[in-house]
């Protein structure tokens, strides 16, 4: 389980320069930094050529074990798009123990000004990380950083991927003996593609040995600077792959006849996997059956940006930690504020009764950063907000709230993503000979076909066959809105509780929302605006007067259905077929302890983007790139732990484990 207690590094500047004080040891050569990092990393494992003989639509894996000041990934990236292809990606993996904070990283980056335009768009993402696994889209989705924030002995077990090259960076081994370690060249040759290379700065002879015995060609070269050599090579003996169930590991991509995909759904779930999937190269065919796009529950008037978290780190929670920094980070990058589409005005999480205070308190003592969520008492509360208060909570300085059509729409606007409204696929064929999914009316027509299928409607997919085992929940939600008042227009935070209420946008506020599991309409009640507000008077009880009055006549609002899961995890990778995933593991219930070889019986090409509940602007964007690196072979963005426990089969295995079990 991750640990919340995530520190940052301790710097001390000397004659310019960041020094670890827990380390005691440079960030890079007192010499030259810069000249440092290309002699050693770039040019030793031969980047400048590896980069500019990529294949078209290729990627190119850089993992590192220390991502420091971010240097050696700036000199990589500039490097990669000076050298490869214009329709190549490369893919940088770090682990990072003491990240800095955004204030340090600011001052190193600054010593270079040859770098000066990729700092500046990693700084302009860059905040206070929380504990967990962070991915950065940069030059138009053509450099995506991952960063794995704890030990790099912890985060490698838990990586999935085929890795080109290893930046084999971090402290000396005199200074940092922990991570210098044989399992740490064990993971670096199970997790490297073939003939994946390495370099790093030292020539200690523990280390070459080490990684001689993993399995790699080891030569000593002449260092930089002070240093008289370094080590650099070459896998030539190829770890094995530590075993994974068949039901999680990734099915084949290699036999796709086109990089096609078709996504039914136009909300925030289709649209993250339709942009994920075109900034990469691929033609993607969205289809609704409603008019537009963001017509169900992503068409609400404003969705809260903030994470209810458990202080045990669980699954879920480790998810949202994930797409929470990632939602953000995606937003700043895109999607402009002035046009009134977001605002990170900061959100107050009150603890409106007894339970909710424990609760926070042992979410607030679990060591997560004050950058991210620190408790205020009632007059602080009062004082962010902007109104007058009974009692204080969390407040996330970084959260905020979001119109969610707009970032609907952004995710859509690309050339390569072409958007079918108004027609409703009744069912789905895949046609074997020419290798495509196709997409019927009633009447057998055909109006849409690509080589993937990526179903993204929410509960809506189980009418369809291939989606009808998985065990989606609709739930109906409604959101009011009433027009601010002189009072209430003061609220400057979005404030949650048992529901919530969001600073005045076009000069109307929107609260709500309720939830209902048993109901088959749309239509808005008043009853359920009534509903509302009484959770609303529970957070400000002045609302109650300023806005009340108004609700039976100036009363607005929408209902749409939430997709939730029984685990309430999403639902995101590839899609098995029952009957063949039934047959194939039926042994499990006769005895777990065996462990089949065979793969998963994969319906063709076919994965799922659903159940993200009422957290879809914080989970939807991440399970985006999730679907596109599982259909690009690519780092997945995710630990291990967390892609399984969002996979679909994790349902068809728990019934056969009941089974067993009965």
């Amino acid at each position: 389980m991750q640990d919340p207690k995530l520190s940052h590094a301790r710097l001390e500047w000397q004659d310019g320069l960041p020094v670890s004080a827990d380390f005691g040891d440079v960030y890079f050569s007192r010499a030259s930094g810069l000249d440092e990092t290309r002699h050693v990393f770039l040019k030793h494992n031969r980047l400048a050529e590896r980069f500019a003989a990529l294949p078209a639509h290729s990627h190119f894996t850089i993992a590192e074990t220390g991502f420091g000041t971010g240097l050696n990934f700036l000199c990589a990236w500039q490097l990669f798009l000076a050298a490869a292809p214009a329709n190549s990606r490369l893919h940088f993996v770090s682990a990072e123990k003491f990240p800095l904070t955004p204030a340090d990283l600011a001052r190193a980056l600054a010593l270079w000004p040859e770098l000066a335009e990729e700092a500046g768009e990693l700084l302009k993402q860059y905040a206070v990380l929380p504990p967990g696994w962070h991915r950065f889209v940069f030059a138009d989705g053509r450099v995506l950083l991952t960063l794995m924030a704890g030990d790099v002995l912890d985060v490698l077990p838990e990586l999935d991927a085929r890795v080109d090259a290893w930046f084999l960076d971090g402290f000396a081994p005199s200074k940092n003996p922990d991570m210098w370690q044989q399992s740490l060249f064990d993971h670096m040759a199970r997790l490297s593609a073939p003939a994946a290379s390495f370099a790093t700065f030292t020539s200690a002879g523990f280390v070459r040995r080490g990684l001689k015995q993993a399995g790699f060609a080891v030569r000593k070269v002449p260092g930089f600077g002070h240093k008289r050599e370094m080590s650099c090579g070459e896998l030539v003996t190829p770890a094995g792959q530590a075993w994974q169930a068949p039901w999680y590991a990734r099915p084949p991509s290699a036999n796709l006849t086109e990089r096609s995909a078709l996504v039914i759904g136009a909300g925030i779930a289709g649209a993250a996997s339709a942009d994920s999937l075109a900034r990469r190269g691929w033609r993607v065919t969205v289809l609704d059956k409603e008019p537009g796009p963001a017509q169900a529950a992503s068409g609400n008037p404003q969705g809260v940006l903030y994470t209810k978290l458990s202080a045990h780190m669980t699954p879920l929670t480790q998810l949202v930690l994930a797409g929470y920094a990632y939602s953000l980070r995606l937003l700043r990058a895109r999607l402009p504020k002035q046009e009134d589409h977001w605002d990170d005005c900061g959100v107050l999480q009150l603890a409106w009764n007894e339970g909710e205070a424990k609760r926070q308190a042992k979410l607030a003592a679990a060591g997560l950063p004050a950058e991210m969520l620190r408790p205020v008492s009632a007059g602080e509360a009062s004082d962010l907000a902007g109104l007058p208060l009974t009692s204080g909570g969390l407040f996330f300085p970084q959260g905020g709230w979001l119109h969610p059509p707009a970032l609907v729409r952004c995710l859509l606007d690309h050339p390569a993503i072409r958007q079918l409204y108004n027609r409703e696929a009744v069912s789905l064929r895949y046609d074997e000979r020419h290798q495509r999914w196709q997409a019927l009316t009633s009447d057998g027509s055909l109006l849409a076909e690509a080589s993937t299928l990526i179903l993204a409607g929410a509960a809506d997919i189980a009418r369809m066959p291939q989606a009808a085992h998985l065990p989606l929940k609709r739930i109906r939600g409604q959101v009011s809105t009433l027009p601010a008042t002189t009072d209430s227009a003061a609220l400057r935070t979005v404030l949650c509780g048992e529901g919530y209420v969001s600073p005045a946008r076009h000069g109307s506020h929107c609260f709500g929302a309720t939830f209902k599991f048993d109901s088959e309409h749309l239509d808005p009640t008043l009853a359920e605006h009534e509903e509302n507000l009484a959770m609303l008077e529970a957070l400000v009880p002045a609302f109650r007067q300023t806005l009340g009055e108004a609700l039976a006549e100036k009363a607005g609002g929408r209902a749409a259905y939430r997709c939730t899961s029984p685990d309430y995890l999403p639902l995101i990778g590839p899609l098995a077929e029952r009957d063949g995933f039934v047959a194939a593991y039926a042994e499990l219930a006769r005895d777990a302890s065996l462990r089949p070889e065979a793969a998963s019986p994969w319906l063709p090409h076919c994965y799922v983007n659903v159940a993200h509940g009422s957290r879809g602007m914080i989970t939807a964007p991440l399970a985006g790139e999730i679907i596109a690196a599982l259909l690009e072979n690519e780092p997945a963005p995710l630990p291990r732990s967390l892609m399984h426990a969002a996979h679909p089969s994790r349902f068809l295995l728990r019934d056969l484990m009941r089974r067993k079990l009965g």
